[in-house]
């Protein structure tokens, strides 16, 4: 089963990828993770990526739709995976899916976790890093026991400036206006599953775990 996870920056799509991937059997694949993966092995692929993901820019559907056939195609895949952070937008959904069916394989489900954007806006702009040992806090899910302060190493904390509240909702608004088209293109092909995402994470793993085993 190849299935793809939709849903706005915060969404929780990565937590509830890592909550089943052991329970399904089904692969976790990131885009983030495919480029860094693949700079370090200094794959063909990756010195093609390279050079856009150090300079910030979108690295072109040909590169990254190489780089998922070619994980897809690896051991940890045979039950199937899930895919998040691609596609991006409608050019790239149907670029994935041609070159899928070359491969003979297709996407089986998209599951749409969705969260309102104001829930969204808090989510995103409680996150604070710790600028010493990189350790990542959220004022609401997981705050630090002293606030401000890095609970490892007692630095203190800043926000990203594409964190703050303003920069939270423009980001939210341009992703927002590339998957409302997904969301239609997957509805069409009947494959579209809505799993609610504002719940406990319990909550929403169940409803994912339900469009997983098909309860549309």
């Amino acid at each position: 089963m190849y299935v793809i996870l939709l849903g706005l920056p915060g969404a929780g799509k990565g937590t509830q990828a890592a909550l089943l991937k052991n329970e399904t059997g089904l692969a976790h694949v990131t885009t983030g993770e495919l480029f860094r993966e693949n700079i370090r092995l200094g794959t063909a692929l990756g010195k093609k990526a390279q050079p856009f993901v150090e300079s910030g820019r979108l690295v072109p559907d040909e590169i990254t739709i190489g780089m998922l056939l070619d994980r897809i195609s690896q051991p940890d895949c045979a039950r199937g995976c899930m895919l998040d952070g691609f596609p991006r937008n409608l050019e790239q959904a149907r670029a994935l899916d041609e070159a899928l069916a070359g491969d003979g394989k297709r996407i089986d489900r998209a599951i749409y976790i969705s969260v309102a954007t104001g829930k969204l806006v808090r989510r995103l702009s409680g996150r604070w890093s710790c600028p010493n040992c990189g350790a990542v806090y959220n004022e609401i899910s997981l705050p630090p026991k002293t606030p401000g302060v890095c609970d490892n190493c007692g630095f203190q904390l800043e926000q990203r400036k594409d964190d703050r509240p303003d920069a939270v909702r423009t980001r939210l608004e341009v992703n927002l206006k590339n998957l409302e088209p997904l969301l239609d293109y997957y509805r069409a092909q009947g494959k579209l599953c809505e799993a609610p995402g504002e719940g406990d994470v319990e909550d929403v793993t169940r409803a994912v775990r339900a469009c997983l085993e098909g309860e549309h």
